[in-house]
């Protein structure tokens, strides 16, 4: 397998970057941020000056605030680069300071999480900024390397050990399970943990299993506060910055005030399907698993949402469900027309509830099942 795996958001980094604004690129720790950063650094001729806000002298000079320290620093290079920009001392008004005073200049600039450097950056730099969010691989961008019969063939590993670069470019299962363990070790609370007021790692750690259990269910955040020990808030808050660290993400309920729909409490879905597996510790071959529907299901959603991103399509994702237990798991709502999908992984059900018909008219309605799911997320 190729030792590099085209990513999408290449092509729309080398559309955006221009003088007078700053790109900033989000995404979770060890997805392909910084080598999509060295692959559009291959492609241009620029004089860059590439640098890490984890280094100490580093963030001395960007949480400066002074216009000629920051100058000094530049110095003639024409393209900035900030590797984990989120780690520099009010970095969002050091980056305008650059961009009004530095003129010509291009800036680039990384965050492992959304909520640091969304916080730091949001106002400041209103107007002169441009956001790419980059998951773990997309099957768009496996596609490059692989024809319909080996994804085909890989299909399982997928739902099994998630798209992690790595994971996809191991070849030993074993290895997959260490790597995804090890993220799950060293990387995948580090952001929350280190954020103000998280004290308890173990409840985070706990709140993610139960989420792992719960996936494509709806989630009651008074529920999980008396099984962790929690306030109802609290779960609430944690929830929000694990998805600002992009572990997870919410769908709400689709609703449109009929009073038989369910729209009160969301469904947490992860980003990457290993990392859910890797938390409950169940790597076993779907044959043997009672979730294969719900890591389908999961999968599915998480693929189509990396299209809407890469191919920069917008949409408001949600969930339809009734109370008497009628449900969509997938509804879009874009250039002004809704769409319903079910996600299907065994036995087929073609027709939509009557319910939805009567309710949405004009919406359109497809079942994703494995004869046609590519179409769907590539």
């Amino acid at each position: 397998m190729a030792s590099y795996i085209p990513q999408k958001q290449l092509e729309n980094l080398r559309q955006i970057v221009k003088p007078g604004k700053v790109i900033i690129i989000y995404g979770p720790r060890r997805c392909g941020k910084t080598t999509l950063i060295e692959k559009y650094l291959e492609g241009i001729s620029k004089k860059c000056l590439y640098v890490s806000g984890e280094d100490i002298t580093i963030q001395n000079y960007l949480g400066s605030g002074s216009v000629e320290k920051l100058k000094d620093f530049v110095g003639k290079n024409e393209l900035l680069v900030i590797d984990e920009a989120q780690k520099a001392k009010n970095i969002g008004l050091n980056l305008k300071l650059i961009i009004d005073h530095i003129k010509g200049l291009e800036v680039i600039a990384t965050g492992s999480s959304s909520f640091d450097l969304a916080r730091h950056v949001g106002e400041p730099l209103t107007g002169r900024k441009y956001t790419l969010k980059i998951h773990p691989l997309a099957q768009m961008e496996l596609a490059n390397i692989e024809n319909p019969a080996q994804t085909e063939a890989n299909l399982e590993k997928r739902l099994i050990y998630g798209s992690y670069p790595e994971v996809v470019l191991s070849n030993d299962d074993r290895e997959r399970e260490r790597y995804l363990k090890e993220i799950i070790g060293s990387y995948l609370y580090k952001d929350v943990l280190e954020l103000d007021g998280i004290r308890h790692s173990d409840k985070i750690v706990r709140l993610l299993q139960l989420l792992a259990f719960q996936i494509c269910a709806e989630v009651s955040f008074s529920e999980i506060g008396k099984q962790l020990g929690m306030s109802k808030n609290t779960v609430e808050r944690y929830l929000d910055l694990l998805e600002k660290a992009f572990v997870i993400y919410r769908l709400s309920g689709f609703c449109r005030n009929l009073r038989k729909e369910i729209s009160k409490n969301p469904r947490y879905y992860f980003y990457d399907v290993g990392i859910r597996n890797a938390l409950i510790n169940n790597f076993n071959p779907l044959e043997v698993r009672d979730d294969a529907g719900l890591l389908w299901e999961n999968y599915i959603i998480s693929e189509r949402m990396k299209k809407q991103e890469y191919l920069q399509f917008g949409a408001n994702n949600y969930f339809w469900r009734t109370y008497d237990q009628k449900e969509i798991d997938l509804v879009e709502e874009r250039e002004g027309k809704v769409f319903g999908y079910e996600i299907k992984w065994g036995k087929k059900r073609l027709r939509p509830p009557k319910l939805w018909n009567e309710s949405y008219p004009g919406a359109r309605y497809e079942l994703i099942e494995r004869e046609n799911y590519l179409k769907f997320i590539t």
